[in-house]
């Protein structure tokens, strides 16, 4: 007995060689020219004990006769027991009319004369559920004609393949309809992102931002039948090795269809990421007239609007097209065919774990990017306020280590001098400059400097800050307490931002690096001028960002929770709470730099947040009671240095709760 394989090197191709190797025989994969190496390492990677078995015959689907050379195809002629037609082209994505007829209709047809040619005992071609068109309700193994016709390449050319193989193959033949195949069902592996895989990148930004606690509101969809590609192969393997199956067509599928927001919740929980609990039917969007539906969405704006947030969570956006897929799949005479087989489609949900698992660990896009620090900044001219103590100065040595030209500054010369000294001592690209970012004329001196001196600014990390810790019923005549945070927080940096962003714009590239407080997500006591301040430099940076999309321009707000600085020394009560230290506070602007988030913020400051949206009377209960634990500083009480009475248990208990929180 010998095989021949066509598509040997696809996915399906290997899984189905794995099944073949378990049988006698030599199998005969046909492999282009310019991929016979890469074939050679396959099988020494995937079958290095089985290599004698496995001949390489080159040729071309593109080609009649598979462009198998005549020599080849005499040696070839009578020995052929079993053909496997896998080779095609699979993209939903591919508009290329042409491209997908050649690969796969042309492909069958000249498959089937290389069949013919060696005198094969058996054509399998496997065709698609794609083969249906979108046919509207229960599609049998038996229908082929009543298709409904789509206008999508792939499936009017997997239809055409398999009407090619009905008409004109001469020899016996079968004709295998896989569902969506995805990962193998006991190890996940998968070599490609499609079908339901275009969802796992929303999935994973949503465990990102949400506790999987939270239900959200989604979209319930069409139909799709999922099938691992363990099922596929051992079905194809089991059903053309048994006799009396010729001319007759198999649905590999799933006897359970699950909707797309299912399946969407089914990789949700496997992710350990929120779930859509609500989900509305998609089909009420068909009350809306086809014609208005359509005239809506190919408006420019909206048009925009959609390719941008598919694009942000990629997904295609030929997607949209299936997204209410209307066809159900029976495959009873497949599921007589395997009787007493062991041979059956597991359900999805009892293997979703190692798809996810296999997806995130070998195909996440994300795992092939540069992650590095080094690879976010070198090259890059990076200006950091604030740069001479605490945060600033871990943030500074760390930027600078990783190859950037580091621009620190702050109000006094002879700490600017002292620092730089030390960083330059390590080798680190550093230079300084003397700002008070408190004053207008001081800022637009610092920008005109650092943009005469090294042509732009790619990152500015706006760390430089005034804190101040003092109840409102203590603040009635200081006003000048909230006219001062103001001035430093949220208009000195304002105007470095608006004298840096012009050449930012002009080069299509730049990052805005606030630091703000965990404070503007949980609204804390003691904190009014100080955490408003900085809730309106997000406010603005968040207004900003839409503005600047189309350049290329990013505008971060690193939601900073308490941390060991200067800035915090004069509040004693710190002394008794567990806080960040300087450098897990840079890792947050590193991460910041490297993944260029609209947003990074802690859980305990997103729970915050979601407490104050969900329950803000419980929440505002909560923190007067906590505000009462805490009491201001004898600096606050205007007792000067005076001593103030330690925490108490319970409110050192809470610190320690909810380290992080300015208290």
């Amino acid at each position: 007995m010998a095989y021949f394989v066509t598509g040997g090197t696809g996915f399906l191709g290997r899984n189905l060689i794995d099944l073949l190797l378990r049988r006698e025989g030599t199998i005969h994969v046909l492999v282009r020219a310019a991929s016979k190496a890469k074939f050679a390492a396959l099988v020494a990677e995937r079958w290095p004990d089985q290599a004698a078995r496995l001949v390489a015959v080159t040729g071309d689907l593109a080609k009649p006769r598979l462009g198998v050379a005549p020599a080849v195809l005499a040696r070839l002629k009578g020995t052929i027991t079993q053909l496997f037609h896998l080779g095609a082209i699979y993209d939903l994505t591919n508009e290329d009319q042409a491209g997908q007829a050649a690969a796969n209709v042309e492909g069958t047809r000249h498959a089937i004369g290389f069949a013919e040619a060696v005198g094969a005992g058996c054509f399998h071609h496997t065709s698609s559920i794609a083969a249906a068109g979108l046919y509207r309700g229960w599609w049998r193994e038996d229908m082929f004609d009543d298709w409904e016709a789509n206008a999508h390449p792939y499936y009017q050319t997997k239809h055409e393949a398999e009407r090619i193989v009905r008409d004109a193959c001469r020899i016996p033949w079968r004709i295998y309809r896989p569902g969506v195949v995805i990962g193998h069902s006991q190890t996940g592996e998968i070599d490609k992102i499609d079908g339901p895989y275009i969802f796992f990148k929303l999935i994973l930004q949503l465990r990102r931002m949400l506790p999987q606690w939270v239900s959200l509101l989604g979209i319930e969809g069409g139909f799709l039948n999922i099938v691992p590609v363990d099922y596929v192969t051992a079905a194809m393997d089991a059903l053309a090795h048994k006799q009396g199956l010729d001319r007759r067509c198999f649905h590999l599928t799933n006897p359970k269809h699950h909707r797309v927001g299912e399946v969407v919740n089914i990789f949700a929980r496997a992710a350990g990421a929120p779930e859509f609990a609500l989900r509305i039917d998609a089909r009420m969007f068909n009350l809306i007239p086809p014609g208005l539906r359509s005239m809506v969405a190919n408006l420019p704006p909206v048009r925009s609007i959609i390719d941008a947030v598919l694009g942000g969570y990629g997904i295609p956006r030929q997607a949209l097209r299936f997204f209410n897929y209307p066809t159900r799949f029976e495959n009873r005479e497949t599921a007589k065919a395997l009787k007493g087989t062991g041979i059956a489609c597991p359900q999805l949900a009892a293997y979703a774990g190692f798809v996810w698992d296999y997806w995130e660990r070998h195909l996440n896009p994300e795992l092939f990017k540069d992650r590095s620090l080094a690879g976010a900044v070198r090259g890059r001219v990076v200006v950091v306020t604030g740069g001479t103590s605490g945060i600033g100065l871990a943030t500074a040595e760390k930027i600078a280590g990783a190859g950037a030209t580091t621009v620190i500054c702050a109000r006094k010369q002879a700490e600017l001098d002292a620092t730089q000294a030390a960083l330059r001592a390590k080798g680190l690209d550093v230079h300084a400059y003397s700002v008070d970012v408190a004053d207008p004329a001081s800022c637009d001196a610092f920008v005109a400097a650092v943009l005469r001196d090294h042509g732009r600014v790619d990152i500015l990390v706006n760390n430089a800050g005034r804190s101040i810790r003092r109840s409102v019923h203590l603040s009635y005549d200081r006003f000048h307490d909230f006219e001062r945070t103001m001035a430093v927080n949220y208009f000195g940096a304002l105007r470095l931002i608006m004298g840096f962003l012009p050449r930012m714009a002009e080069r299509k590239f730049g990052q805005i690096i606030n630091v703000l407080s965990i404070g503007v997500q949980v609204n804390q006591p003691r904190f009014s001028a100080y955490v408003a301040s900085k809730a309106a430099l997000g406010a603005f940076a968040r207004c900003a960002q839409p503005e600047f999309h189309h350049r290329n321009i990013t505008f971060t707000n690193v939601y900073m929770p308490l941390v060991r600085t200067p800035m915090i020394a004069p509040t004693k009560l710190y002394d008794h709470i567990p806080t960040l230290n300087p450098d897990q506070a840079a890792d947050l602007i590193v991460k910041g730099i490297i993944e260029r988030p609209k947003r990074v913020a802690t859980r305990l400051g997103n729970m915050g947040e979601i407490l104050w949206a969900a329950a803000p009377d419980i929440t505002n209960i909560l923190f007067n009671t906590t505000y009462r634990l805490f009491p201001d500083s004898a600096a606050a009480q205007g007792a000067g240095s005076g001593e103030i009475p330690a925490p108490s248990g319970e409110a050192m208990a809470l610190a320690a709760l909810t380290s992080g929180l300015h208290w």
